[in-house]
């Protein structure tokens, strides 16, 4: 009996995978906890070779762990030019994020091994939680349903109880750093609330769609109400967000960061809220993580902050897992798929630190 076409095409698909995995005898994650704390399955991965799955790997263990892989997947484990530059049998680098800084693209790029990346598979997660701070401030939910519980409302003459500000966003404007894929998702929320938006693009001119007007960066810091920063962290924009931004803001205005944690000086920001020129910051990035007890965010005055979780939706979680496993499986077919930086007939995909 005579298979279909795609059943054959299948079966010669399956045995290229089987002859191309004799050649790849190991795959090491090097940091696969925060993608996969026990929710998800690792099983797709493990059928495409033999595979070594680390929850976290200390910098002084890396090189060892590493140092007979052909594949090595990592999320924010660096992998150095020294050190890749030790892993004579490395063949493939697949970040398991969008942001790819922590691999040395060029030292890989001299050995010809790919680096690839998850360009896309948080947006939805990461507009959901700017919102989420943006209404913390506006909305104050925690606040009032700690006060019913301790039994305000029960003894209120009233029949609401107001206890804080209420902000309304329709009419306000929310100015957007970074226009990328998140923060053109971020703006159209902020449209469907009825607020104004203003938007900074900083390395690529971006066509602003209806209800967008495109500026420049000081004036979307003075006129904003809410500024939300959806760059990524190049050598050039690391602390822009410093004292002279902070200090144009009005003092009714807030900042929100799901980006990248050293975009902002943080003893500036930290100085801004506490003697009140900004009115709160909502935080889901620190420029180390996890943060120094002596932060000063920690204890500046009405600074809210998430612990990097912007990303970590398990819809968002299992898009990351498929799409680098894909990227993978690509390879093993000879093919490149979301390949970043400078190699042979491949064009970069330029988000190294998003």
């Amino acid at each position: 009996m005579k298979l279909p076409v795609a059943c054959r095409e299948g079966k010669r698909e399956n045995l290229l995978l089987e002859i191309m995995k004799k050649d790849i005898t190991r795959i090491v994650v090097l940091d696969g906890y925060t993608l996969n704390p026990g929710d998800l399955s690792w099983a797709e991965l493990e059928s495409l070779g033999r595979c070594e799955i680390h929850d976290r790997t200390p910098p002084e263990e890396t090189l060892q762990r590493a140092r007979n892989a052909e594949v090595v997947l990592t999320n924010k484990t660096v992998l150095d030019g020294e050190i890749i530059a030790r892993l004579p049998r490395l063949r493939y680098i697949g970040v398991l994020a969008t942001g790819y800084n922590v691999v040395d693209i060029e030292a890989a790029a001299r050995r010809g091994i790919p680096v690839t990346n998850v360009p896309e598979y948080g947006t939805s997660s990461a507009r959901q939680m700017v919102f989420a701070h943006i209404l913390r401030f506006c909305n104050r939910v925690a606040e009032h349903g700690e006060r019913v519980q301790r039994g305000d409302w029960c003894r209120s003459q009233d029949f609401c109880l107001p206890r804080f500000p209420l902000i309304e966003l329709s009419g306000l404007t929310l100015g957007i750093v970074g226009f990328g894929r998140i923060g053109t998702a971020v703006a159209e929320v902020a449209i469907a609330f009825g607020m104004k938006v203003l938007a900074y693009n900083p390395s690529v001119p971006a066509q602003a769609p209806a209800g967008v007007v495109l500026t420049e960066l000081e004036p979307l810091f003075r006129e904003s109400d809410f500024v939300s920063l959806h760059c990524p962290l190049t050598p050039g924009n690391r602390g822009f967000v410093d004292a002279g931004l902070l200090g144009s803001m009005k003092p009714s205005a807030f900042l929100i960061n799901t980006a990248r944690g050293p975009l902002i000086d943080e003893y500036a920001l930290a100085a801004a809220l506490d003697e009140g020129g900004i009115a709160g910051a909502g935080l889901d990035v620190l420029a180390q993580e996890p943060p120094p007890m002596d932060c000063p965010l920690l204890t500046a005055r009405n600074c809210f902050i998430t612990p990097h979780i912007a990303w970590a939706t398990r819809a968002a979680r299992g898009r990351l897992m498929d799409a680098a496993i894909d990227n993978l499986r690509a390879f093993l077919r000879g093919e490149w798929l979301n390949v970043v930086g400078s190699s042979p007939g491949r064009t970069s995909t330029k988000n190294p630190g998003g």
